[in-house]
């Protein structure tokens, strides 16, 4: 912790709340943040509420509860697990959230509640969180709240970035019906079946020279195209499928279609998938 942060960061105990919370907070916002020692959610959050204190630089302050020290404060909050956070403002608890959460949602959080001071916020880039971290992070959140089932399509998204496909998998079938469905799952499960395919596929270089040699060889543009469209070339990788439905759209049970839809639910670019949704439909209709 910075010589910054510790200015707009204190510890809350049962003498100093009514001073240093509830009556601090007529003047100004105070984040109250209920931890413990042995809580792995929380040495993820505090070091990012710490930051923000500092970016923030007065316009909110930042009191840490430690609840094993603190029962009777714990108690009076309804606090059933940590880390929990409590907005307190103009004497009063305005809002509050329970777990982790990332960088930019609590931005979100603090913008809602919390008049920035003109001038006077810096914001500071933290380093990007690795796959293999968010992993950690969002495994002790699932832990410490195994109800969140929102945690675990985090979690089923973050094991697919670090290229454990089965994990990532088994996470998204555990799923409860109505998180199945979502965009979001909808969307994961479509990239692990892209990426499934190529396992043990040939590399780019082969798969050209097998197509120059025999255009109709219709598994290595499929694969091609999956490479590409996995690849920085999501375009060329569609032409690829486009030419399996154009010449043999029945080819491994449509595969071809069946590759394009997939493309479509994990593209980005509206543009590129409407143009190349439109001539999907004039070939097959």
């Amino acid at each position: 912790m910075t010589d910054a942060t510790l200015d707009h960061v204190f510890d809350v105990t049962e003498q100093n709340f009514e001073a240093d919370v509830l009556n601090a907070s007529l003047d100004t916002p105070v984040l109250v943040d209920f931890w413990a020692t042995w809580c792995g959610p929380c040495k993820t959050l505090g070091p990012l509420l710490e930051q923000l204190a500092a970016e923030y630089k007065g316009a909110f302050r930042l009191g840490k509860v430690d609840v094993d020290k603190n029962q009777q404060l714990a108690t009076m909050f309804g606090i059933r697990s940590v880390p929990t956070v409590v907005l307190v403002k103009d004497g009063q608890i305005a809002d509050g959230f329970a777990g982790a959460l990332p960088l930019g949602q609590l931005r979100e959080f603090l913008e809602r509640h919390v008049q920035v001071l003109e001038g006077e916020t810096e914001e500071v880039e933290l380093p990007a969180e690795t796959p293999e971290a968010a992993i950690n992070r969002l495994q002790q959140a699932i832990a410490a709240e195994p109800d969140r089932a929102e945690l675990k399509l985090d979690l089923a998204t973050a094991l697919a970035q670090a290229g454990h496909s089965d994990a990532a998998a088994s996470e998204l079938d555990a799923l409860p019906a109505n998180l199945a469905t979502d965009a979001r799952a909808v969307r994961l499960r479509h990239q692990l079946e892209l990426a499934r395919a190529l396992k043990d596929a040939p590399a780019q270089a082969e798969l050209e020279q097998r197509i120059a040699a025999n255009p109709a060889d219709w598994e290595a543009r499929d694969l091609l195209g999956v490479r590409l469209l996995l690849g920085n070339d999501p375009g060329t990788g569609l032409e690829q499928f486009l030419a399996i439905l154009e010449k043999a759209r029945d080819w491994n049970d449509g595969a071809a279609k069946k590759r394009l839809i997939a493309a479509f639910a994990t593209l980005d670019d509206a543009e590129l998938v409407s143009r190349y949704r439109r001539r999907m439909a004039s070939l097959l209709f």
